[in-house]
């Protein structure tokens, strides 16, 4: 069974010519505005909006996580589409993209298996939070393998066991998906999403609860919650809004990208 691409031409480019332009013009414009970040990590939160709105945010950390090779890769997003309970699995033999496949990390899959109680729903994995990133790993990490967790309904210490568990094992990291609020002014923006921003900067998962809107905040606050019993300190590395790229200041959606070692 292959997870095949279900937002391909719509969130980001369906032609790997067309995505090598997109991840050479993020690379450009990064080089020339900062000094390349050289810090190692294996965890790293990004935004799963369509490339031309968030693509530049989630480049940046694609490009820190390319500082530590690592063989495999969870990768974790919120259910936009399928409302259930608990966490999504399954087990597929390649993650299609623009570029090529992605192996699937049976390792992974297998210790996660017998460790956590997590179901198999198939159809809620043609899921465009965890879907965008593939072609960044693929591209940044060619040799990465890949599994995929899909959550609807689910407590973020049930997210953060999962978290911790992967990030004791050197070989293995974490990918964790979201995009900030949706919907208001830039102003109202700006100021829900310092909130999420500021929750992220101390580790406390607790402060979420103060205001933040992130639609993958489940994830956020299981992430903080696994960094903050590993001792992890958390950077951000680009916030920004879709104003950015649209020039609409009346109806926007928050992105960021963070990474934790």
């Amino acid at each position: 069974m292959k997870r095949e691409m279900s937002v391909a031409g719509t969130f980001y480019p369906a032609r790997a010519v067309e995505l090598e332009r997109y991840f050479e013009y993020f690379n450009k414009i990064y080089e020339e505005t900062f000094e390349i970040n050289k810090a190692k990590t294996r965890a790293v939160i990004v935004p799963h909006a369509g490339y031309v709105y968030s693509g530049y945010t989630a480049n940046i950390a694609y490009r820190v996580l390319q500082n530590l090779p690592t063989k495999s890769f969870l990768v974790i997003g919120p259910s936009h589409k399928i409302a259930f309970s608990g966490i999504s699995m399954c087990k597929f033999d390649a993650y299609e993209t623009p570029f090529s496949s992605i192996e699937p990390a049976s390792d992974l899959f297998d210790e996660l298996s017998k460790k956590f109680d997590l179901a198999s729903i198939p159809q809620a994995h043609a899921e465009h939070s965890t879907e965008v990133q593939f072609p960044f790993l693929k591209y940044y990490l060619p040799q990465a393998k890949i599994l995929e967790l899909v959550y609807s309904d689910v407590d973020p210490n049930d997210i953060a066991k999962i978290i911790s568990y992967v990030l004791k094992h050197e070989q293995w990291g974490v990918v964790i998906s979201t995009d900030l609020s949706h919907f208001y002014s830039l102003e109202d923006a700006n100021k829900l999403d310092g909130i999420c921003l500021d929750a992220i900067e101390k580790v406390d998962a607790a402060a979420l609860h103060h205001g933040c809107e992130a639609c993958g905040k489940i994830g956020i606050a299981a992430m903080l919650t696994s960094a903050k019993e590993l001792g992890m300190h958390s950077h951000i590395l680009d916030y920004r809004t879709s104003a950015d790229a649209s020039n609409d200041t009346k109806s926007v959606v928050g992105y960021v990208s963070a990474y934790f070692n």
